[in-house]
């Protein structure tokens, strides 16, 4: 008889024996896995599993479809038109793919919540800790984007009203409040109406930047060199940085894995990824050619100001609800990780007492002000994506998937041709995972030091304007 590998914990290993009959086989296997879900399905507390695949697909493309679309048209102004769109396709493919290695180690390990608990099972108690150091680093980061996406939102729309600190602050309140909401399934109506409205938002602007005479941010008089370019020959750094920046727009696949906890079936999960993921590439790569042709150099960060004074305000209108959801998505990632972290294997996990309640909001609220000091002290919104995508995602999304797949299927390294063909090409997975990593945080705080040297990035904390579309 055949024995079955399952986990209580992610440090727990149970054996179960398979009967001879293959159906009854299969059935007993899939309850057993269901068995060691991280939450199980209730009537008593709290019911996570209440996520359908459609739903999850929704949840997955306003996760993807965030703050990462507007930083795509600065990088392509770095790697030109050609560049640029093979960039976004080739990451995008790349980031797909590793998604489903994730989720398929997910499948065949359902005690694993995150990333980190599946870095226990591969390597083991410092390798866990590691990830999920990386994770936490990561989604917090994410958070702190959504709030400079947002704190430039409502200084464009109030014409600067106020200190961009205080827009900051309640743009973290209004974060932190959305995504204290405990289970996914009831942010469900912030993830429709916040896709709907950055798409909106998006849309907008592709639109705007083709019936304008010239970019909002370019000279308006006289001649002047639009920056429009094929093909472009970018130093290191800059290539690096604006690689870095297209790839962590389609990377945050590892925070698809909570989701998957919450599906009524986990085994779902690949039909939400497919079409998550097929939208997303579509989507990125027609809008930031369309904004970079028109645009060129002059486009703006973020790029919804990159069509003028009135469009920009129009689109920051229509893009505020998404540009909140995208911070709220990252932050409740983050904070559902160490929730269950803290809780898990305790009454409290879902059950609604006072520590259930203590820990839940504590989580939140501590990391959504984590999240603001971030946000502040590093305030340009491209550099900071830049440096979550080579600092954490690289390893998270690229050399990880590696270490899983290599890790399930490492006997293929004495298999035939094709199954040798593929432990090699996993094992490239995750020297380019490191690769990116060291390249891209090298050229990227190169980017931020001279940034701060020029004045692009004034000082930490500061009250300046930073809806700077140029008008």
């Amino acid at each position: 008889m055949a024995a079955v590998a399952v986990s209580g914990g992610p440090d727990e290993k149970i054996d179960i024996k398979s009967p001879t009959n293959a159906s009854e086989n299969v059935s007993i296997t899939e309850a057993e896995l269901e068995s060691h879900e991280v939450f199980k399905r209730t009537e008593d507390g709290v019911d996570f599993r209440n996520v359908s695949w459609q739903f999850a697909a929704v949840i997955f493309l306003k996760t993807m479809f965030a703050t990462g679309i507007l930083s795509i048209p600065s990088a392509m102004y770095s790697l030109g038109a050609l560049g640029g769109a093979l960039s976004v396709v080739g990451w995008c493919f790349m980031n797909t793919y590793t998604a489903v290695i994730q989720g398929d180690f997910k499948t065949r390990h359902p005690e694993c919540h995150t990333l980190a608990d599946m870095g226990y099972k591969v390597g083991g108690f410092w390798f866990k800790e590691l990830i999920g150091i990386l994770y936490l680093v990561a989604y917090v980061l994410c958070a702190g984007t959504g709030i400079i996406g947002l704190s430039v939102g409502f200084n464009a729309l109030s014409d600067h009203a106020a200190c961009t600190v205080w827009w900051a602050f309640l743009s973290t309140v209004i974060i932190t409040a959305a995504a204290s909401i405990r289970t996914l399934r009831n942010i469900g109506w912030l993830t429709w109406a916040g896709f709907l409205s950055i798409f909106a938002a998006v849309f907008i602007v592709v639109v705007g930047v083709t019936t304008v005479d010239r970019p909002a941010a370019a000279p308006q008089e006289g001649d002047f060199d639009l920056g429009y370019h094929v093909i472009a020959y970018p130093s290191f750094a800059e290539g690096m940085t604006a690689t870095a920046t297209i790839f962590v727009s389609s990377a945050g696949t590892s925070a698809f894995l909570p989701v998957i906890s919450e599906m009524r079936n986990p085994r779902d999960y690949r039909k939400a990824l497919y079409i998550c993921m097929g939208l997303v590439t579509c989507t990125y790569l027609s809008f930031s050619l369309v904004v970079y042709r028109w645009t060129g150099q002059w486009v703006a960060n973020p790029s919804l100001g990159s069509a003028g004074g009135t469009i920009k305000k129009v689109s920051y209108g229509v893009g505020l609800i998404g540009l909140a959801v995208s911070g709220c998505l990252y932050q409740h990632v983050a904070a559902k990780y160490l929730f269950v972290r803290i809780l898990r294997n305790t009454r409290h996990l879902q059950s609604n007492t006072l520590v259930h309640w203590g820990t839940w909001l504590g989580c939140s609220i501590g990391l959504g002000a984590v999240a603001f000091i971030l946000a502040e002290s590093i305030a340009i919104f491209n550099y900071l994506i830049s440096l979550v995508g080579s600092i954490c995602f690289a390893p998270m999304a690229i050399s990880i998937p590696g270490v899983l797949w290599l890790f399930d299927f490492g006997h293929y390294r004495t298999g035939s041709i094709w199954q040798r063909l593929q432990y090699s090409f996993h094992w490239f997975l995750v020297v380019l995972g490191l690769f990116i990593t060291v390249g891209g945080t090298y050229s990227t705080i190169l980017s931020i030091k001279d940034a701060y040297a020029t004045g692009l990035i004034g000082s930490a904390f500061s009250c300046a304007d930073n809806s700077n579309s140029g008008h």
